[in-house]
């Protein structure tokens, strides 16, 4: 199964993912990732989560070939179970460690980030190189791991760091060689699993209470624009790029744009009927904020408050 949970050490759980070639998990492989994490917190028995991979790396993010082969359906599927599956890490009632080795890219960063702590081997990479595959998400989870001017170039290069790089922000508890890494781990867990298992619950409660921005709310906010991105079929482009092991054309600007004045068509009759499900329609330029007030007055009186008019005799 590509997602397993196994108990090796009293209070201690491990959630594993095995999904040959690289851990990029499909729409099922999500919603299990969240189910057994949630679970694992659940079980009393647990006082801390250990979150690893088999395999050549952590995690690559989602499985793009489903997303090409089942269109919306796959795409909106995907969003969900990777909120679903970070929020799972961020909501599971006992500490979570991610245990890294090799690549850690998209959707890895994604559950790494709303861990609590992290251990990395020598040779791991963190990434998102979701501007290259048409999409946008995790970089709410990435700010939590470096400097905001760190992800921006993060983002918009689609360039890895090494955990050296990542060690020297605070992010990682430890860096060791490969071999040495989930050893590494269990030295940890088993520190958090002395404590009391009641007061680890309520530590974790009361952490997250206190954190500055609503992480679950933040993803969803980007994972509209990888569906804005979707319906103007720019994402298309580089999502079959990936699939077909070739340079993505990044010179199409995709079928309309936005400008300060609303809705624009780029090209003429390229508009997608069948992906938008509507006919084009001849779009003006948006009216200013003072047209619209007057041409709001003239369909319905504007209605004074009573103690406003009595002011004003």
């Amino acid at each position: 199964m590509p997602i397993r949970t196994e108990q090796n050490r009293p209070g201690i759980t491990e959630v594993i993912m095995d999904h040959p070639p690289v851990n990029a998990l499909d729409v099922a492989g999500w919603f299990s990732l969240a189910d057994q994490l949630i679970a694992a917190g659940r079980d009393p028995e647990c006082r801390v989560v250990i979150l690893r991979a088999e395999g050549r790396g952590f995690n690559a993010g989602v499985d793009i070939k489903e997303i090409q082969a089942k269109g919306d359906e796959a795409l909106v599927g995907v969003n969900r179970g990777c909120a679903a599956a970070f929020a799972a890490v961020y909501d599971c009632e006992v500490p979570v460690i991610a245990s890294v080795g090799g690549f850690c890219l998209g959707g890895g960063i994604g559950l790494i980030g709303n861990a609590d702590m992290i251990v990395a081997a020598d040779d791991a990479t963190f990434g998102l190189p979701e501007v290259d595959r048409g999409a946008l998400g995790a970089a709410t989870h990435l700010s939590r791991l470096v400097p905001q001017h760190t992800m921006r170039r993060m983002l918009y290069t689609a360039e890895a760091i090494t955990a050296a790089e990542l060690f020297t922000y605070g992010s990682l508890a430890a860096v060791v060689p490969r071999d040495d890494l989930l050893a590494a781990t269990y030295e940890l867990a088993e520190k958090v699993a002395s404590k009391s298992p009641s007061i680890l619950r309520r530590a974790k409660e009361s952490a997250n209470g206190i954190d500055p921005i609503d992480v679950k709310r933040s993803y969803r906010f980007e994972q509209g624009f990888t569906y804005e991105l979707h319906v103007r079929g720019v994402a298309d482009e580089q999502r079959d790029a990936f699939v077909e092991k070739r340079d993505a054309d990044t010179t199409k600007k995709g079928e309309f744009g936005w400008t300060a004045h609303g809705l624009k068509e780029l090209e003429p009759n390229i508009f997608n009927e069948k992906r938008l499900r509507c006919k084009p329609q001849q779009v003006t330029p948006m009216q200013g904020v003072s047209d619209v007030a007057a041409e709001s007055r003239k369909s319905k009186p504007l209605r004074i408050p009573k103690p406003l008019r009595q002011r004003s005799k």
